[in-house]
C-alpha cells in the first residue's frame, strides 16, 4: 500500500471573479512510479473533473504542465511524487495570464517574445529551394542544437524575478532565442542590430542575476551560459554607440 498523498491545489476561475482563489484539499494513495501529471489526471477523473490544468505529451516535450511544485517552477509530467512530501502544494505559473486553476496561457507571451526578438533567420538572400543546404561547423550546429532544446515551458518566467515585477522583461527564455541566433552564421544581423532588441532594462540589463532560471530549468538549458554570452556582445555593441 503507497503512501496517502494529500494535494493542496489553488482552484480560481477568471469567469466567476467574484469567488476569490482558494486552495482545495485532495487526498490519493500513491502508485508505484507516479508522476503528479498522473496524479493529477487521477483526481480529474475520480475526484473532480472541472479541475483544470494543462498537458500534451506527458514526456517534458511540450511544456504544458507546468506550475509551482511546493513553491519550484517545474513540469508535473517529470516530477515523481516519491520525490516530494505527502503534503504538496499546486499553484500555476506567475507572470502569465490565468485560464483557471493550474492552467495558464503561455502562447500568448511566447507568441509576442518571438515576434519582438525576430526569432527568425533574418537575411537579405534569396531563398533557393534547389540549393545546397549552407554549411556550417559542428561546433556551431551544436551551440544552436542545445537553444533550441527549449520547449518554452515558462517555468524561467515563472520564477524570474524581475519578469514578476516587469511584465516587459524578456526573461531568460527571450534571451536564450536571441543567442541561439546570435551563433546562427546564416543570420546576417549585427550586434548594433541586436543591440536594438535587448541592449536594455527590458532585455540583457534587466536582469538582477538570482539565476532562478537556470535552476529552474527543466531541460538543463545552461541559461546562466547565454545570459553571460549575450550580456558580453550587448556591452561591447553598447560601448561602441
Amino acid at each position: 500500500m503507497g503512501r496517502q498523498l494529500s494535494l493542496h491545489i489553488m482552484r480560481y476561475n477568471p469567469d466567476t471573479p467574484e469567488i476569490k482563489p482558494f486552495l482545495q484539499t485532495f487526498r490519493l494513495e500513491e502508485d508505484e512510479r507516479m508522476t503528479l501529471f498522473v496524479a493529477l489526471n487521477k483526481i480529474r477523473e475520480e475526484q473532480d473533473p472541472s479541475l483544470q490544468f494543462d498537458f500534451v505529451c506527458r514526456a517534458a516535450i511540450c511544456g504544458s504542465c507546468g506550475m509551482l511544485i511546493n513553491g519550484k517552477p517545474t513540469l508535473a509530467c517529470k516530477t515523481l511524487t516519491k520525490e516530494l512530501p505527502a503534503d504538496i502544494t499546486l499553484m500555476p505559473l506567475p507572470v502569465f495570464k490565468m485560464l483557471g486553476d493550474l492552467s495558464v496561457d503561455t502562447g500568448t507571451w511566447f507568441r509576442e517574445m518571438n515576434l519582438k526578438t525576430e526569432a527568425w533567420i533574418n537575411t537579405e538572400k534569396q531563398f533557393d529551394p534547389k540549393a545546397r543546404e549552407e554549411r556550417m561547423t559542428n561546433d556551431q550546429a551544436l551551440k544552436i542544437y542545445e537553444a533550441d532544446r527549449c520547449i518554452e515551458c515558462g517555468c524561467c518566467i515563472g520564477g524570474c524575478a524581475t519578469a514578476n515585477i516587469r511584465p516587459d522583461f524578456l526573461g531568460a527564455a527571450g534571451l536564450n532565442r536571441v543567442a541561439r541566433f546570435m551563433v546562427d552564421p546564416r543570420d546576417e544581423r549585427t550586434d548594433q542590430d541586436y543591440f536594438e532588441i535587448v541592449g536594455n532594462d527590458e532585455g540583457v540589463f534587466g536582469c538582477v542575476g538570482l539565476m532562478a532560471c537556470d535552476d529552474n530549468c527543466p531541460m538543463d538549458i545552461p541559461l546562466q551560459e547565454q545570459l553571460a554570452y549575450v550580456r558580453r556582445k550587448m556591452a561591447v555593441a553598447g560601448f561602441r554607440r
